[in-house]
């Protein structure tokens, strides 16, 4: 069996912001939106249903974790939650803060607006707040 290995794109547009007991939680690089992506850290995973059944229970509360720790730092109007898959297909979950003023605002993030990477100060606080949000949870 192989080792877990981050997909390249995934380690391109992110930064690894902690690695929790199941997944490796990466912050996107992308400032029009809070985003982080839980990347399960198995091999060969490329949907929600390869995760063992203790990994999916795993996961899901990885999940709620990200999504609390997203919604007290930044109060946004839902929380978006998808597994998609369809240009990187590494098992990755994506947990997205959206707002009614977001660039993309009802419709999905995808392809409305191109990535607009964080200042260098910005993405460091970003990490360090959610860091300490992790922590306190």
């Amino acid at each position: 069996m192989s080792a877990f290995e981050l997909d390249p794109q995934l380690a391109a547009d992110t930064v690894s912001v902690a690695d929790w007991s199941l997944c490796r939680v990466l912050l996107m690089n992308d400032a029009n939106y809070p985003w982080l992506i839980l990347v399960p850290a198995r091999p060969g995973l490329r949907d929600l249903h390869d995760l063992a059944p203790d990994d999916l229970a795993t996961v899901t509360g990885e999940i709620v974790r990200a999504s609390r720790a997203l919604e007290g730092l930044f109060k946004p109007k839902k929380l978006n939650v998808a597994a998609l898959g369809n240009m990187v297909p590494q098992l990755h979950i994506h947990v997205i803060a959206r707002f009614e003023d977001d660039p993309a605002w009802p419709k999905p993030v995808w392809g409305v607006v191109p990535a607009q990477p964080c200042e260098p100060d910005d993405l460091e606080a970003r990490v360090a707040a959610l860091r300490g949000a992790f922590a306190a949870a």
